[in-house]
């Protein structure tokens, strides 16, 4: 009775916030529920026959859970997750209110839950997913979350709780992450990865993180990189290397970069294992529209306007990348500092900008204007522009990029929800 009164007011409080435009009530709903009952997640979903996908990384949680979602819908299924960036328990909490009918049950056929790095050990105390999709640790947010390898050992005692019958899906280029599944013999683990030609290097790069052992601690020989620290990894000393992984001939990559070869595999590889054959998975990926932040193209007074969420230096990194192979002319960089993006900026010091001339021009917003500013200048790239107000920088951009041309940004976090709240003249969450 009383998660089904939880239930009933957390809903009229989402209808309450959407109705008055206060945001979707991705949020509060939960953490009131929760505050009530701190077992609520787990008491709703203990009768359900739900399919649950939890899927947690550094990058790319909620393009992978988008597609996730986009290829079950085209195959007539019915899910629900919870909201991209709503990703504590607060908000998973949130997402099966919204999710419950009046009688407080969860009856879709699937759950996806995108889930943040320091959530995870606490969520899975909560749930048992049927799959564990894992795509990557990189440096973000030092002061909130500490090394990689801190992460690592959390998530490690975490999944070694889980049943069998929960099915891990690894990212076998991220040595933290395929160790995962290499240490524990009774673990069900799933491998995604990169063909041999698809790695763009055999140097590794600056921002790379996890370049030792995950079992004895010397030091990685990498045959091929992706980028940072992902590649066709082994230790010479204890034998420990990428496991192997599946071809993958097939699959359809419909975003730039090559970061998103790495959310598609991890979609496609838990759909495959659902049952999803691959002409229906290659057919839901043709039509893929990209989330909010995530790539997504808006128009605003007849320019286009394309926005790639870069929060750490390899999501900067990569989208840069993109960016730069998209020939793109003009470039928005809005570095914020607060408690979502991590009050550490330091990590731009971390990040690479080659080519830069490439760019006619370069504008500079956010919180942390003037860091940037200064990163840029070591770049020697003459006549960027710093603007105090974010709708001054979005307005200058505007009217400096030509009818055929996009104005690209790469935002922080919360930078980019203002960037978007600006843009379409309302909130996400």
């Amino acid at each position: 009775m009383k998660n089904l009164l939880l239930v009933i007011f957390g809903k009229l409080a989402v209808l309450f916030s959407q109705t008055f435009n206060l945001g979707n009530g991705s949020t509060w709903p939960g953490h009131i529920a929760l505050q009530t009952n701190p077992h609520f997640i787990k008491n709703i979903l203990k009768n359900s026959s739900t399919t649950i996908i939890m899927i947690a990384g550094t990058n790319g949680k909620t393009t992978t859970t988008s597609l996730i979602r986009h290829a079950l819908e085209e195959a007539n299924k019915t899910v629900f997750q919870n909201e991209a960036g709503a990703n504590l328990l607060n908000g998973i909490a949130s997402s099966l209110i919204t999710a419950s009918n009046f009688q407080g049950k969860i009856t879709q056929d699937f759950a996806l839950f995108e889930v943040d790095e320091s959530a995870l050990p606490l969520l899975l105390t909560e749930i048992k997913p049927h799959y564990l999709i894992l795509l990557n640790l990189f440096r973000d947010q030092l002061d909130r979350y500490g090394e990689v390898h801190t992460i690592a050992k959390k998530w490690k005692e975490a999944i070694g709780k889980l049943p069998s019958a929960t099915a891990l899906l690894l990212n076998a280029d991220d040595p933290e992450i395929a160790y995962l599944g290499l240490h524990k013999q009774n673990i069900q683990a799933r491998y995604f990865g990169l063909q041999d030609a698809q790695f763009s290097t055999h140097t590794r790069q600056h921002a790379a993180d996890s370049i030792y052992c995950p079992r004895c601690g010397e030091k990685l020989f990498f045959k091929a990189v992706s980028f940072a620290h992902l590649g066709d990894w082994s230790c010479k000393n204890c034998d420990l290397k990428r496991p192997p992984i599946a071809s993958e001939t097939f699959i359809i990559y419909p975003l730039s970069g090559l970061y998103n070869k790495y959310n598609v595999l991890a979609a496609s590889s838990v759909l495959k294992h659902i049952g999803l054959t691959d002409e229906e998975i290659k057919h839901a990926f043709t039509s893929f529209k990209p989330a909010f932040g995530r790539q997504e193209i808006l128009s605003y007074k007849n320019k286009r306007v394309q926005i790639f969420l870069s929060k750490n230096p390899t999501s900067f990194n990569q989208s840069y990348q993109a960016i730069q192979e998209l020939s793109g002319k003009n470039l928005l960089i809005v570095l914020n500092d607060r408690i979502p993006d991590g009050l550490d900026v330091s990590w731009i010091w971390d990040t690479e900008l080659p080519n830069i001339q490439q760019f006619r021009h370069i504008l500079l917003s956010g919180d942390r204007v003037h860091d940037m500013a200064l990163r840029i200048k070591y770049e020697e790239f003459q006549g960027f522009q710093t603007f105090e107000h974010l709708e001054d920088a979005i307005e200058t951009g505007i009217d400096l990029t030509k009818q055929d041309e996009t104005l690209f940004i790469l935002p922080t976090y919360s930078a980019m929800l203002d960037v978007r709240k600006i843009l379409t003249g309302r909130k996400i969450l």
